[in-house]
């Protein structure tokens, strides 16, 4: 696979079958990540890796109490555009995929966050191209970034969470979406 085609194949993937990733498989995403642009060669992303069914299961549900309740930073009052379906009690914040993969740093630089998105993005496509599917859920990170989070998944509190993104085997093909044309602003 090219990588333009790993560009415009990957689909974020929200139904995934309940194969396991193995570790070595994780290990090899993981090194894919951090060779993403950084900003001044800072590297400052750290990774953390649940697998375990019960945590991410939890992990969900507070997500959602933090959403329906209005007390999610990132999310006052709720999501404007959330249907019901968010909010439901079988609903599972991690598409009952098998893996989170968190991505984190220290906030010490303006850009840390971006390179922490583009670690996210390059691992993204590295899994894509081994026939894994990925979603960012956006939905966990005011969870993850709660001390009780990052105590129990053992991120250091001096550190924030930037992306978490799901890895799994897809359950069956994500159909592609349309795209807007670039909205070229200016070329001179």
């Amino acid at each position: 696979m090219n990588i333009n085609e790993a560009i415009t194949g990957r689909r974020s993937v929200r139904d995934y079958a309940p194969r396991k990733i193995d570790e070595a498989t994780i290990r090899q995403l993981l090194e894919a990540a951090v060779h993403a642009p950084t900003a001044i060669h800072e590297e400052p992303w750290a990774f953390a890796v649940v697998q375990d069914k019960g945590l991410l299961n939890r992990l969900s549900e507070h997500a959602k109490e933090l959403l329906c309740s209005g007390t999610d930073p990132i999310h006052p009052g709720g999501l404007s555009h959330a249907s019901d379906h968010l909010v439901a009690p079988e609903f599972n914040a991690f598409y009952n995929a098998t893996t989170l993969i968190v991505i984190c740093a220290k906030p010490t630089g303006a850009f840390v966050a971006a390179d922490c998105w583009l670690a996210a993005q390059t691992l993204m496509l590295a899994a894509y191209a081994q026939g894994l599917g990925t979603c960012v859920i956006g939905l966990a990170v005011s969870a993850l970034n709660t001390p009780q989070w990052k105590k129990e998944i053992g991120i250091p509190e001096d550190m924030t969470v930037f992306v978490p993104i799901i890895l799994g085997v897809p359950a069956h093909a994500t159909p592609p979406v349309s795209r807007k044309p670039p909205n070229i602003l200016s070329w001179k």
